[in-house]
């Protein structure tokens, strides 16, 4: 019997709180309307961005240390040989592929980065799908090294 008096207590308990809980404000943002009011931190990370100036140019030299430093295998910096007109031989980015379906957003990757040439974006929406299409390739098609930071 005293069980029954113990479950009905718990009950009672149970059911105040989730009367409280109901008759107090409303505090839900309504998502899609409110879209552009919300304001994010500085240090928000949501999405791996590599920023291009208006000629597409990167900073990226394709050096690989964030690749390196990636635990988890998220980023593949791919890269090729060229030869210049003098005969020089120098690596060229040929591409820098993100995988933002395995990433867990340590930013290892920005801050090992020597050149500052990947940083966070506040693009939070990835709700996709397809799987496929969270393999992301960073550097734009055509895009190339900026003049500041070609090695001489």
């Amino acid at each position: 019997m005293e069980s029954v008096f113990c479950g009905l207590y718990n009950l009672g308990v149970g059911m105040s709180i989730s009367m409280k809980n109901f008759l107090r404000p409303k505090v839900t943002e309504q998502y899609p309307e409110n879209r552009g009011k919300k304001v994010y931190p500085e240090r928000f990370r949501a999405l791996l961005v590599m920023p291009h100036n208006d000629k597409n140019q990167h900073k990226c030299t394709g050096c690989g240390i964030c690749m390196m430093n990636c635990p988890n295998g998220t980023i593949t910096v791919i890269t090729r040989i060229v030869t210049d007109e003098t005969g020089k031989t120098k690596k060229v980015l040929d591409r820098h592929r993100y995988n933002l379906g395995s990433c867990i957003f340590c930013a290892l990757c920005t801050i090992s980065c020597p050149q500052s040439a990947i940083a966070w974006s506040n693009e939070f929406e990835h709700s996709l799908f397809d799987r496929r299409k969270l393999e992301l390739q960073l550097n734009r098609p055509g895009s190339e090294l900026a003049p500041e930071n070609k090695e001489e």
